[in-house]
């Protein structure tokens, strides 16, 4: 039964995730092992979608570590775990809970012992800079212990490299870039504080060439050039060794010669959906502190209120002409798509 329902939210998730991007670009998927002990880790910029796209694109079922003050309200705490969500407790929840990560970390070495696979944000949190910030060391915590456990286990991780054309805007492209998976063994344990290092340095570097990575020293200036030059933020390697040759060497993003076509369609969008969009507008979107989670909440948006608006239109169409009900519910379903993908 459980299986069946994480089949059927996938699906859901797939299905919107299609309808909110103009393209999800994946790159090696190839790397991801079928099975056995996996460990994604991936660079923080979008909040949830990250978790999301992970959850979609990876072809596993993970388990997702996740800031412990969502699982606050009992209801919401139920959903959440249904999906594999494990609440990790941060310096910001109180020292007093800190202790609680105790136990997280032995259910994710058991988890890894089982043939599972997990998700961490190793950076510990989210930010739309475009660089990998420090890796915490958690992940290779929570390795070493499975490894205690049973020193013939092998782990994969798996370093994931998240690249948004522009993150807060709705209908961008997304690519999501699986690294080299890095195998870690008992054989391959040498100290703990030694193999912390080598792992966090062998990880971080990955991700370095996995997503655009601008040095923190010159960052606004670098990326006010990025931005100016239009690079394809898409591909990483491009944009890396733009900065790397001072601006000199860069392939730029194609212009997309439909805009004006897509701000027509994406009018025609708003004009059908007005009441999902006006709650989003001025209800939801004034209370989002952090630009990070724009995106977030706006595709919950996107697959509660405008499915449930579109229902209840259908129906009350349906009253007066099947036909017609029909019709209207194709139209949208047809200008979203002009919206998102041209």
């Amino acid at each position: 039964m459980k299986t069946l329902w994480l089949h059927i939210v996938r699906a859901y998730l797939s299905l919107g995730l299609f309808f909110y991007f103009k393209t999800i670009k994946v790159v090696h998927a190839e790397n991801v092992p079928k099975n056995g002990a996996v460990l994604f880790l991936a660079n923080h910029q979008n909040a949830l979608l990250d978790a999301l796209l992970i959850a979609v694109k990876s072809g596993r079922f993970s388990y997702f570590l996740t800031r412990a003050s969502v699982f606050k309200k009992k209801v919401i705490a139920s959903i959440l775990k249904s999906l594999l969500m494990l609440p990790v407790y941060r310096v910001r929840d109180g020292w007093s809970n800190i202790s609680k990560n105790n136990s997280v970390f032995s259910m994710c070495a058991n988890l890894l012992n089982k043939g599972e696979a997990i998700t961490v944000f190793p950076e510990g949190n989210h930010s739309l800079k475009r660089r990998v910030r420090p890796l915490s060391k958690g992940f290779t915590r929570m390795v070493f212990e499975a490894l205690q456990h049973n020193p013939e286990l092998q782990v994969k991780m798996l370093p994931v490299g998240f690249n948004y054309s522009n993150p807060t805007r709705f209908g961008t492209s997304v690519s999501l870039n699986f690294g080299a998976p890095i195998l870690v063994t008992c054989e391959v344990i040498k100290s703990v504080d030694e193999s912390t290092k080598a792992l966090k340095t062998k990880v971080f570097n990955q991700l370095c060439e996995l997503t655009t990575h601008i040095p923190e020293a010159n960052y606004e200036n670098d990326i006010k050039t990025l931005n100016d030059l239009q690079v394809d933020f898409l591909q990483p390697i491009s944009v890396n060794a733009c900065i790397a040759s001072h601006f000199e060497n860069c392939k730029l993003a194609k212009p997309n010669r439909f805009s004006i076509f897509k701000s027509f369609f994406k009018l025609l969008l708003i004009i059908h959906l007005f009441p999902p969009y006006l709650i989003w507008k001025l209800v939801i979107q004034p209370k989002i502190k952090e630009a990070e989670f724009i995106d977030t909440f706006r595709f919950a948006i996107a697959i509660t209120l405008v499915p449930m608006y579109m229902v209840i239109v259908v129906a009350l169409l349906s009253m007066f002409s099947f036909k017609l009900a029909v019709s209207w519910f194709l139209f949208v379903l047809g200008i979203t798509l002009f919206s998102v993908k041209l």
